[in-house]
């Protein structure tokens, strides 16, 4: 088997495993397989043969002794030349394909059947069972943005299950893995591989509730897990004995594996540089060169640190990948050159599998180590190294052992963006020759990345950082210097901590200016640009523009200098005569019609090679600008859409009126982070035209203030009751809305907003009550209140007039008066919470009025054409009649 078949069949188990990415992915990449297998060789043939014919006549023009140079010395073989024409290999890449799709789903995790997920009753997501669980860690506790711990873990039994279906039940025997939350203190001194005892209640995982949400059902699923326990407490003294016991009875204990509540080896080796790194440092100074050097799963880097630098386009920083590899290989290297070939090899080798346990075994790292694994077997075979070959190798390994991984955004972004660094970084450094080399590989490295993870960035994330190219290119010093003192501090610490703690020390003034670089840019304006969602289709068009600039440049090159040359030659050996006019009229003679012939050849293959290598790049450029930002137009353009975000506190409006955007409410800080921004950056929103705030709010302590750091609002209409009290100033607020170049407006009982095709007025600012005329239709918002004040509103706006009949009520869910309900004769009701009361549902059924909550339904959008439609599928309710 030849290089170029083995590459082909690496691509087809690849592709395969892509494949699975849509419902329909198996059988297409069958069929896709059968057409190839058929088609691929004949299309080879042909073209060989038609590149033969036009080779022969360009050597037929050329001087006399040319004819006798081997082909292989003047041709350079293009890329369909050296594929081969076997029937046997692309049938052999089809099946591989397809058996690549059946292996990713034998290989994903499916509840067994005593699987804990199985004790939830079936038919309420959130119902809660109380158990307590007994089982190993299978990670390090955590630190987690709400402050508990989180780690996995492995059980083995479940104890007290209160509210299960089948009653109390001691030491049930279980399988699967849990996702495991417990108050901070509870989790002090554990380590992976631990047995403990977890008191808590078993809950399942929903599906997002909102558009463009995490979606934390899935990602549990993919690290084979079905339930979560939020945990009260943890009993491990107990476990901890008889662990022990059965450990020395059975002596399994490995390296990796810890004794009792001891950690392992491996782990008080990581331990031990960390502490020696941070001992002598503040924080985030000292997490940050731990987490550059030995990546963030080492250590628990603080959330404000890594949200700054994710923003600011620099995550790669404090995440375990190629660099760290690279730079222990060189170390070891440089240290051994003097050793012979097989004891480079066997000291390389030890120290790849200890940086991995030491970082963690994350696809990123492991696709590098491979790599490096495979340069060191190079270097002892004599052999040169193909980057490209090594890098597909490495991936196809790492998809073999867990295909999976095809789906993981970190294996993903790593095998990108070394695929940037192996295809584009060389060009660009040639373009860049006139500089020194370490200046010239400053600018190259992040281009050359950053246009190869860009578009599956925007994908996922449907935002792009105009800075981090710029960022990248400012921090790199500050980068290579934090790598390699912290690698080299890592190996100082390991050996003799004072000493790594001194050469840290070294680097705190780099560290500081990293995170100001990095907290900078990521609060400029328009730090991060949201494109809308990104559809598959044009995910696959900009990588195809990628990979036609990356394959297209010297061959077009090459190609149109050839055809000018043989066009010319043709010219000046033929212009005896040959003449074709408009029309196409016979020519006589023989040789006036061969002329003809070749002349009509030269010039449709001229017309098909036109575009230079010059054009290829500009032309790619403003092809895949149009891409991604002629969709995100045209939708924002048109598109009328009123959007009720599931939420568990303030209830929240979305209203997009072709390209304006209104924001009622926005919730706590949570509210805005997890679900108000990620809402607005799929929808492709970068800034909000009207806010409005119907309930009192904190200022810049609330979710307003979140909001401001990342999307400009211009015009803010602001609840000012008078009841609102010990809200305190709000001068502070104001300062904020007016430096982002927007206008503050307070608004009282009976205020009225035009707000294009929507128009608001406060029917009453105290309670509150907000009336919304969305087209014709007439929304209205009450807020919480006792019957009594339900009963006396009724009243009051009765007898004035004010109050009108709806077609939406929008409510929290609580109790709601028959007389409320009677004056205001809603057609459909919404109440933002998990759960409505009952006496108030069954009026509202009584009258025929269609019933939506967040808590059952999720998200609901309402459009003119399309109605209500809800992110969660429910039994009823699927559309509305409006």
């Amino acid at each position: 088997m030849n290089q170029a078949t083995g590459v082909i069949f690496c691509i087809a188990y690849i592709v395969g495993l892509i494949s699975t990415g849509v419902s329909w992915g198996r059988y297409g990449i069958f069929a896709l397989g059968i057409a190839v297998a058929v088609a691929m060789p004949k299309l080879l043939l042909k073209y060989t043969r038609n590149s033969f014919k036009t080779t022969n006549k360009r050597r037929s023009r050329t001087k006399e002794n040319a004819l006798e140079e081997p082909l292989e010395t003047r041709e350079k073989l293009s890329l369909l030349e050296m594929l081969p024409r076997a029937k046997w290999v692309w049938a052999v890449a089809g099946s591989i394909a397809f058996l690549a799709s059946i292996y990713f789903a034998i290989r994903s995790p499916q509840p067994a059947m005593n699987d804990i997920s199985k004790l939830i009753p079936v038919g309420g997501n959130t119902q809660e069972v109380a158990v307590t669980v007994r089982g190993r860690l299978a990670s390090t506790p955590r630190l987690t943005r709400s402050g508990r711990s989180q780690f996995w873990l492995d059980t083995d039994a479940v104890s007290e299950i209160n509210g299960g279906e089948g009653g109390v039940v001691v030491n049930r025997p279980v399988s699967g893995k849990l996702y495991v939350t417990v108050p901070l203190l509870q989790a002090t001194g554990l380590y992976a591989d631990n047995t403990i005892a977890v008191v808590g209640s078993l809950y399942k995982p929903q599906p997002p509730s909102n558009p463009g949400a995490f979606d934390f059902q899935a990602y549990l699923a993919g690290q084979g897990a079905f339930a979560g326990l939020k945990g009260r407490q943890i009993d491990w003294k107990r476990e901890n004995a008889i662990a022990d016991v059965n450990r020395l009875n059975t002596k399994t204990g490995a390296f990796w594996e810890s004794t009792g509540m001891q950690p392992s080896p491996i782990q008080t080796m990581r331990m031990r540089i960390v502490r020696s790194q941070v001992s002598q440092l503040s924080v985030p100074e000292g997490p940050l060169i731990s987490a550059i050097a030995l990546g963030k799963q080492a250590v628990d880097l603080p959330y404000t640190i890594r949200d700054s630098f994710v923003q600011a386009g620099l995550a790669h920083a404090i995440a375990a990948s190629g660099t760290q590899v690279s730079m222990v290989l060189g170390l070891v290297l440089a240290l051994t050159r003097r050793f012979s070939k097989q004891l480079q090899f066997g000291f390389g080798v030890s120290a790849l599998f200890l940086l991995v346990g030491l970082t963690g075994f994350e696809a990123s790292i492991c696709r590098a180590a491979l790599m490096g694994f495979g340069t060191l077997f190079a270097l002892v075979l004599s052999r040169e190294v193909k980057p490209l070959g090594l890098l597909l190798i490495a991936g196809t390994i790492l998809l073999l052992v867990n295909p999976l991984w095809i789906w993981n955004l970190g294996f993903q972004l790593s095998f990108l963006a070394t695929l940037g660094l192996v295809v584009t970084a060389p060009p660009l450094m040639a373009k860049f020759d006139w500089m020194p080399p370490a200046i010239a590989s400053i600018l190259v490295v992040p281009i050359a990345a950053s246009v190869w993870v860009l578009p599956l960035l925007l994908y996922v994330f449907s935002v792009v950082s105009p800075y981090s190219i710029l960022v990248n290119i400012i921090a790199a010093p500050l980068l290579w210097i934090l790598s390699i003192g912290g690698m080299v501090s890592a190996l100082a610490g390991l050996i003799f901590p004072p000493a790594g703690s001194v050469l840290a020390q070294l680097l705190d003034y780099p560290a500081k200016g990293l995170i100001a670089i990095a907290e900078y840019f990521s609060q400029l304006p328009g730090n991060s640009v949201a494109v809308g969602q990104v559809s598959a289709f044009q995910l696959i068009a900009l990588y195809s523009l990628i990979c036609w600039v990356w394959l297209g440049g010297s061959s077009a090159t090459s190609n149109v200098r050839d055809v000018t040359d043989v066009t010319d030659r043709r010219k000046k050996s033929e212009g005896k005569g040959k003449q074709e006019d408009r029309r196409g009229k016979q020519e006589l003679g023989k040789g006036k019609n061969q002329g003809k012939g070749r002349g009509k050849q030269g010039k449709s293959r001229v017309f098909a090679l036109r575009i230079s290598s010059a054009w290829i790049l500009p032309l790619a450029l403003m092809a895949g600008i149009g891409v991604v930002v002629l969709p995100a137009w045209h939708v924002q353009s048109s598109l009328f859409q009123v959007t009720l975000l599931a939420t568990s506190g303030e209830p929240v409006l979305v209203i997009q009126d072709k390209g304006k955007v209104v924001l009622i409410n926005s919730g706590d800080e949570n509210t805005v982070r997890f679900t108000v921004l990620p809402f607005l950056q799929q929808q492709g929103v970068n800034s909000v035209n009207f806010a409005i705030a119907t309930h009192g709010h904190l200022g810049l302590s609330g979710g307003w203030g979140k909001l401001l750091q990342r999307l400009p609002i211009k015009t803010f209409y602001d609840n000012n009751a008078p009841k609102q009290i010990n809200r305190g100033s709000n001068q502070e607020f104001i300062t904020a809305v007016q430096s982002r170049q927007g206008v503050y407006f307070p608004l009282e009982t009976d205020s009225k907003i035009d707000l294009g095709l929507t128009r608001l007025q406060f029917v009453d600012a105290e309670i509150p009550v907000v009336e919304l005329l969305v087209g014709e239709r007439t929304w209205l918002l009450v807020g919480d209140m006792t019957p009594e004040a339900q009963s006396m509103l009724s009243k009051r706006l009765a007898a004035t007039g004010t109050l009108k009949r709806v077609e939406v009520l929008w409510w929290s869910g609580k109790t709601l008066t028959a007389e409320l309900l009677s004056a205001v004769g809603p057609q459909v009701a919404i109440a933002s919470a998990d759960e409505i009361d009952p006496e108030t549902a069954a009026q509202l059924r009584q009258s025929k009025t269609q019933i939506f909550w967040t808590g059952r339904d999720g998200a609901l959008q309402w459009t003119p054409a399309g109605g209500f439609k809800t992110t969660l599928e429910s039994e009823e309710n699927q559309t509305s009649f409006l």
